[in-house]
């Protein structure tokens, strides 16, 4: 056998020191996450959190235009403390995706204050759109001398 490859094999095996029996090194990951879990319930209790049954959806919207969805989560409630607890996978998704799921939800009451909420937000884009109609561009002239002869000549009859 290979003297060099021996002596590789050699110290890879050994764990302690002299006169310890020689093992292969198993590492072991232990999970962090028990620990925060068992902070966090341990949280949750002291504010009284309560469960809140029946909810099949949860979505939050981030200022970047996408929502975090949790598809039938747990949530839990406080009211006296102002704090909500949701537990369940999250899956990170465009707003365009979820809208029709969101409009299949809404009822009549919600639906009209959509639409006005859509007109209005029509009506401020028109009047950013006909504000920006006042800058206008001038055309193009053959040169600029004779555009310049014809300001001068503008503002002479003004």
């Amino acid at each position: 056998m290979n003297a060099e490859k021996l002596a590789k094999l050699q110290a890879q095996v050994r764990m302690g020191g002299k006169g310890t029996p020689r093992r292969k090194v198993k590492k072991v990951v232990n999970k962090a996450n028990s620990g925060d879990d068992r902070k966090l319930s341990a949280a949750l209790t002291k504010l009284n959190v309560q469960p809140i049954p029946g909810v099949d959806e949860v979505n939050m919207f981030k200022d970047d235009g996408k929502v975090i969805h949790f598809n039938n989560p747990r949530v839990s409630a406080a009211a006296n403390a102002n704090t909500y607890a949701i537990h369940g996978r999250s899956t990170e998704k465009e707003l365009a995706e979820l809208i029709p799921g969101i409009l299949n939800q809404l009822g009549p009451d919600s639906m009209a204050a959509l639409k006005k909420l859509a007109e209005t937000f029509q009506q401020a884009q028109g009047e950013n759109a006909a504000g920006a109609d006042d800058d206008e561009i001038p055309d193009l002239v053959e040169s600029f001398e004779k555009a310049e002869i014809e300001e001068k000549k503008e503002e002479a009859t003004a």
